[in-house]
């Protein structure tokens, strides 16, 4: 434990870095003078007269030849203050500044002031210490009572600096209690960095590379200053230690900010409201922090929110998203998440981006473990429902919904689109796949458009996929159906024995004609693509889906794997209206042979092909890509491309519904006569998912007449977003028929 130690006064302004890290040559300033302004017309001494209305006003000084002002300095708005070291005072105007309702004179008063550089027309009044900041133009700081910077300050950055040990450097743990997959934050860091540092970490040499990297993010060197950038509100405030602020913050109330850096900017600024602890870590542009949250070893990415008491440990979370009132702790979280509710908790998770957590769902239970080392990873617009409890380890596909339930084992989902429940009466787990797309559009299709809608960044580092399908949810599409086909193919065969044992002959067309040494995907496939009949009489089981030996019962198969073709017809076609300004005919679509297999890889947001991926940790490994800006432009890169990726790999999911290896004119006519009756249905299905919460009798049970009902819950045929798909409807039909004169 250090001790309260007595030393001379010289040593409030002398002390605060040790000499032998100060570069040959250069003075202990040399870092300061690099960060600071200088005034147009340069610094001066105070004149004598100065220094008179100085003193009779209260202040004092180590020594007066270390204060320095420019030539527009009044004097008499510097009152009762302490000036320690050297301090450099900008303009001091006898105006006021004013930030919504707080009015404040221009001017420095009753205040600490320890070697600080000081904007233009600032407001600093009732500082109790501040210590080694530069503070930009028009800052108002109001009743702070410590604001200071060490000489090793990092603002959040987990570099070392000269002369500390590794143990020093900051970590986040994400992913994994144990640390194991902890990677170094920097300013800048996207959740596409931290999933390539996390992911692959038994690239060893990666590993070693993004270190050096993130290490030379920073100068190494001590005597950095804290910023306060132009136009700071900063007033009711405890402690602020080590922290670099941008551009038009505000900042109210806080308790503790220690170790981090706060971006923002005129256009996207962030703010910090009352009782927020934040300790190590790096706040995106345009954030908000309110009420009583706190935050340690965290990343915030851009345009996103705390609110209501949250408490965000060893976590980064992505652009875009909003945690409220509840716990998260050792999480790799993409963009545009969502979790409200101050009894849901989460841990040691990848949570891949468009997500919501229900009240009381407690993703990452580790009671089922002897240790803390298990994980969840779930793919996008995962939704577990009300009062869902999962536990490590278990593995989710995109937009999986967990029906309310405790689920007691770990799971295994790879159908996407489903909904998942735990039937206690028969003790089975079942899942409905594809059940988005068959009762509930409204909200699959709204999901696209309302991540968009809030997407309100201006700048905008990670690139984020926020349409619903894409290639990643689609190769789980692709791989879904095969693996229906193959459990329809295995249930049939059990009960073709079965039938064959009681004697009893089966007499439809497929049980007479079918070969028995067909692979089970080939039985099911025929099945699944004739009359549905035989299919809803089997029990269709999953397998690998659960860690139990209960049974894993697949529900409306049938449907499903049609619901699934739907989807990957309708994926190639929106493709194909999004390019066609680029073609001439259909025909002219290259490059789309087999791509339906190749894989892809969810990077932080950012979809992108798995030999892509591959390349980019190769140039990292070889050191042909250096730096985080470096490797920045190759996803920008692959983000350019994407588009024309993104086409092809819709083509290759097209010619795997059509079982063809080559599109003809004929193909491409059977596929747009299927658009356009999946355009017509989503419009259609839109609107009735919408209206059986209009039609449903409880719903109207709160009002007392029909007016009433109309005046809260609104006209169905009247709502935004059935009107916009019918719109949109009418133009990709007028766009289908285009479509055929390119045939």
């Amino acid at each position: 434990m250090e001790r309260v130690t007595l030393l001379p006064t010289e040593a409030l302004y002398d002390g605060w870095i040790d000499p032998k890290y100060i570069p040959a040559g250069k003075d202990k300033y040399h870092i300061r003078n690099r960060q600071a302004h200088k005034p147009r017309n340069g610094w001066r001494h105070l004149r004598s007269d100065e220094i008179e209305r100085l003193v009779k006003s209260g202040n004092s000084a180590t020594s007066w030849d270390t204060v320095w002002v420019t030539d527009e300095f009044e004097p008499r708005m510097v009152r009762d203050n302490k000036f320690y070291g050297t301090v450099r005072i900008g303009r001091v105007s006898s105006g006021a500044l004013q930030y919504h309702d707080l009015r404040l004179p221009v001017g420095i008063t009753n205040s600490n002031i320890h070697s600080c550089d000081i904007g233009d027309d600032c407001a600093i009044h009732d500082v109790h210490y501040l210590s080694h900041y530069i503070i930009g133009n028009h800052c108002m700081l109001f009743n702070i009572q410590e604001m200071d910077t060490t000489d090793h300050a990092k603002f959040g950055v987990g570099i070392v600096k000269d002369g500390e040990p590794e143990e020093v450097r900051v970590k986040i743990q994400i992913m994994n209690e144990t640390g194991v997959r902890s990677v170094i934050p920097f300013d800048g860091m996207t959740t596409a960095d931290a999933y390539l540092w996390a992911k692959y970490v038994d690239d060893r040499l990666l590993q070693a590379r993004l270190t050096d990297i993130t290490q030379r993010t920073a100068d190494h060197q001590r005597g950095y200053y804290g910023e306060i950038g132009e136009r700071c509100v900063i007033k009711n405030s405890s402690i602020i230690k080590d922290v670099k602020i941008g551009t038009d913050c505000y900042i109210k109330g806080a308790s503790k900010l220690k170790n981090i850096t706060i971006n923002s900017s005129d256009k996207e600024p962030s703010q910090i409201g009352e009782n927020v602890i934040l300790v190590n870590g790096i706040v995106g542009y345009g954030c908000r922090i309110f009420y009583s949250c706190t935050a340690v070893k965290f990343i915030l990415g851009n345009n996103s929110n705390l609110k209501y008491g949250a408490r965000l440990i060893d976590s980064i979370m992505g652009d875009n998203s909003t945690i409220s009132c509840c716990e998260v702790l050792n999480n790799l979280i993409f963009p545009a998440h969502e979790q409200h509710h101050n009894n849901s908790f989460l841990i040691a998770s990848v949570i891949m981006g468009q997500s919501n957590m229900a009240a009381g769902a407690t993703i990452g239970s580790n009671h089922n473990s002897r240790t803390n080392d298990g994980e969840i990873v779930a793919g996008r617009g995962f939704w577990p429902g009300l009062c869902s409890s999962v536990k490590h380890s278990s593995k989710f596909a995109s937009f999986t919904l967990l029906a309310k339930g405790d689920y007691p084992v770990e799971m295994h989902i790879p159908l996407p689109f489903s909904l998942v429940s735990n039937n206690v009466t028969h003790d089975r787990l079942e899942v409905l796949p594809a059940y988005w797309w068959l009762y509930n559009m409204y909200a699959l299709a709204r999901n696209s458009w309302k991540y968009q809608a809030r997407d309100r960044r201006v700048t905008k580092i990670q690139n984020i996929e926020f349409n619903t399908f894409a290639p990643d949810t689609m190769q789980e599409v692709v791989a879904a159906r095969e693996m229906l086909e193959a459990w329809v193919g295995k249930a049939y065969t059990k009960w073709r024995k079965e039938q064959d044992c009681a004697n009893k002959q089966d007499t439809s067309p497929l049980a007479i004609s079918q070969p028995w040494n067909d692979t089970p995907q080939l039985i099911g496939r025929q099945l699944l693509k004739g009359d549905r009949a035989i299919v809803d009489r089997l029990t269709v089981l999953g397998e690998g889906m659960e860690k139990s030996r209960r049974p894993v019962h697949i529900l409306k198969v049938y449907d499903a794997y049609h619901a699934y073709g739907d989807m990957l017809i309708h994926y190639a076609l929106t493709n194909v209206m999004d390019n066609m300004e680029g073609l001439k005919d259909l025909g002219s679509i290259e490059g789309a042979e087999n791509s339906a297999k190749s894989l892809w890889v969810n990077l932080g947001g950012q979809l992108m092909m798995n030999r892509d991926l591959d390349r980019l940790r190769n140039d990292i490994r070889s050191g042909r890509l250096d730096s985080w800006r470096a490797i920045h432009r190759r996803y920008n890169k692959l983000w350019e491309h994407y588009p024309t990726d993104r086409l092809h790999h819709a083509i290759g999911c097209l010619m795997t519904v059509l079982d063809t290896d080559r599109m003809s004119p004929d193909l491409w006519l059977q596929a747009l006569a299927h658009e356009e009756r999946i355009q017509r249905r989503i419009a259609e299905q839109v609107y009735l998912s919408r209206k059986k919460d209009h039609d449903n009798p409880f719903r109207q049970l709160t009002c007392r007449n029909e007016e009433e009902v109309q005046a809260v819950f609104g006209n169905i045929d009247e709502n935004s977003f059935v009107c916009q798909m019918r719109e949109e409807c009418n133009r990709n039909l007028a766009t289908i028929e285009k479509l055929r004169g390119m045939i």
